[in-house]
């Protein structure tokens, strides 16, 4: 009876272990669970008081006026300190009472609002700007940055594939420092509060240079950033691009940070490895990478122009020797 009763008792124990390991396992992954969970919210539209904060402490160094009434505005628009934002053919103002906002608010609407017609095929719509103190809205943050002028909200568009286009970009944007953005609920929009001096810089780094590339068959976002030794996300962020799909024959901007100014309008980098896939030829590899059928296959120890898919090439992109 007595060995029974051992026997009995080590089963239980060993029932015990499992069920304290299989404890430890769930604890364990519901911490990393809770970790991706925060990373997530990081790069998500949530917004935050630290955000706000941050706003508000950009505004406060730019030393931007805060209005308090809509008599201040002339003022501010005679200094040039405000500009006027206008329909166009890109872009609609629903019910917005003072149509000004900082330079680099109009410029980022200008850029926004092109970019977005030209992905959606319609327009973006703002439905807030400038809003002075006596103005602000019961549930608005009491160092909100509408007062000076510096923010903007956005409608979100009806159609899924329009929302995630533009809330892709404004979190591209985000990622690069030059604006905040926040999904609001009450109502729903898109604040969107722009850093005007690194907003600017931004801009004058991808429109420095007006030099284009021009998508051929075969080529891909990952690709042409590689040739053009720029990040994907410089890439997408300078044309407006959320996803991968591009079009033959469409026109891309290269950020003018790729550009090396000894080759004059060809950017280079040092090489790049190529797999070949199926329908590919020198020739059109070649002129995929701004080079020549010669330099490929001297680089390369070939002896002949015949390809097989997966072969792995070395490529000088913007040379023709």
């Amino acid at each position: 009876m007595l060995g029974n009763r051992n026997t009995k008792f080590g089963v239980k124990s060993a029932k015990q272990r499992n069920k304290s390991l299989i404890f430890r396992r769930f604890a364990i992954l519901t911490a990393i669970f809770a970790a991706s969970v925060g990373v997530a919210q990081a790069q998500s539209l949530r917004g935050s008081k630290e955000s706000v904060q941050r706003q508000y402490s950009v505004a406060v160094g730019d030393r931007l006026t805060f209005v308090d009434t809509s008599r201040e505005i002339p003022d501010l628009i005679e200094s040039g300190e405000l500009l006027r934002v206008v329909e166009n053919r890109n872009l609609v103002l629903h019910e917005v009472s003072n149509p000004y906002a900082r330079p680099g608010v109009k410029l980022l609407l200008d850029r926004l609002s092109a970019q977005f017609r030209a992905a959606c095929g319609e327009k973006l719509t703002v439905t807030s700007l400038l809003r002075p103190k006596n103005r602000q809205p019961a549930n608005a943050a009491s160092i909100s940055v509408h007062p000076a002028g510096m923010a903007a909200d956005i409608r979100i568009p009806r159609r899924g594939r329009c929302r995630s286009w533009l809330e892709q970009t404004l979190l591209s944007l985000e990622s690069s420092g030059v604006l905040d953005v926040t999904r609001e609920r009450n109502p729903p929009h898109y604040h969107v509060a722009v850093f005007s001096t690194p907003y600017h810089n931004y801009v004058a780094m991808l429109t420095k240079s007006n030099r284009e590339y021009r998508v051929r068959r075969g080529d891909s976002l990952w690709e042409i950033a590689r040739a053009m030794g720029i990040s994907l996300a410089q890439l997408r962020a300078a044309n407006g691009i959320s996803g991968d799909l591009i079009n033959v024959g469409q026109r891309l901007q290269i950020p003018a940070s790729a550009t090396n100014s000894t080759v004059g309008a060809t950017a280079t980098v040092d090489k790049i490895e190529y797999k070949v896939r199926r329908g590919d030829t020198l020739w059109r590899i070649s002129r995929r990478y701004n080079t020549s059928v010669a330099r490929i296959m001297r680089q390369n120890g070939l002896s002949s122009d015949l390809l097989e898919v997966n072969q792995v090439l070395q490529i000088t992109p913007g040379g023709s020797s």
